[in-house]
């Protein structure tokens, strides 16, 4: 598909566009390879928030407008941010990176990411803060910031090590290199690597996949599996009974099962 961005101003924005259960989010910045100012910053946690909020809305996608996802942060738009200590997202929202600052809420619906030619910094780090990522054969990684002076502090720090291990996470944030889709796959950063031209259409199809299943159910999976990273197996298992029983009683299971009598597709309404 082709997404159809608005005429953005200078400091960028994030376009919205709503298809069925999906919401397209769109980094749309072009003329700057989509590098990332405070207004963007707030405009996406906007739109992290929306998808949870809206009952009608089951999954995310994130993508760019342009040739590239991100060349990272507009350091000149943020600096000043970052040397008084301060978030350009205001609190109360759904953060991107979804590692559970305080004062912020963390998501709850599923999220695709879609990644094309040049995608640095904070560009890795939102897709690491998703759950599926489809690349581009064109893509161009590097997580720089030691070569700026400063410290990967989106996630990279903590994802990377537990996505590929913790040399390997060393070997690209202490060196700053730049890395390609295939060694992004092999480091389990992305899940998909598709022609150039077709990640979005790649991760779209995903979501819509994951969105014809049930919204209930999709969210408590989704939440136990980041439990049992972040907690352990105790955590996760310790939900299992409880959640089970909760689903079990909604509309959706029932839903379920006559789908499953009666040889059709089930129809979802997420209750």
């Amino acid at each position: 598909m082709t997404a159809t961005p608005t005429t953005p101003p200078a400091e960028g924005c994030i376009d919205t566009q709503v298809l069925d259960h999906v919401l397209l989010i769109g980094i749309n910045r072009p003329a700057k390879r989509n590098g990332w100012t405070p207004p963007m910053f707030k405009q996406l946690a906007e739109a992290y928030t929306r998808l949870d909020d809206d009952p009608n809305l089951r999954v995310g996608v994130l993508h760019a407008f342009g040739d590239h996802f991100t060349a990272g942060l507009d350091l000149p738009a943020v600096t000043e941010y970052m040397k008084r200590g301060e978030k350009a997202i205001p609190a109360g929202m759904v953060e991107p990176h979804d590692f559970g600052l305080p004062d912020y809420r963390r998501r709850t619906k599923p999220m695709v990411v879609a990644v094309k030619g040049i995608c640095f910094t904070v560009g890795i780090e939102l897709m690491l803060g998703a759950d599926i990522v489809v690349a581009a054969d064109n893509c161009r990684f590097s997580q720089m910031e030691v070569q700026r002076g400063i410290m990967a502090t989106g996630g990279a720090t903590l994802r990377m090590a537990e996505r590929a291990g913790v040399g390997n996470a060393m070997l690209h944030l202490l060196t700053a290199d730049e890395f390609d889709s295939a060694e992004a796959y092999r480091l389990n950063f992305v899940q998909k690597v598709v022609p150039a031209g077709q990640e979005l259409d790649a991760a779209l199809a995903i979501a819509q996949r994951i969105a014809a299943q049930a919204p209930l159910a999709v969210v408590a999976t989704r939440l136990n599996v980041i439990k049992a990273v972040e907690q352990g197996p105790l955590a996760a298992v310790s939900e299992f009974i409880e959640t089970q029983k909760r689903l079990s009683n909604s509309e959706d299971a029932a839903e379920g099962v006559r789908s499953f009598i009666e040889r059709r597709p089930a129809r979802f309404s997420g209750r």
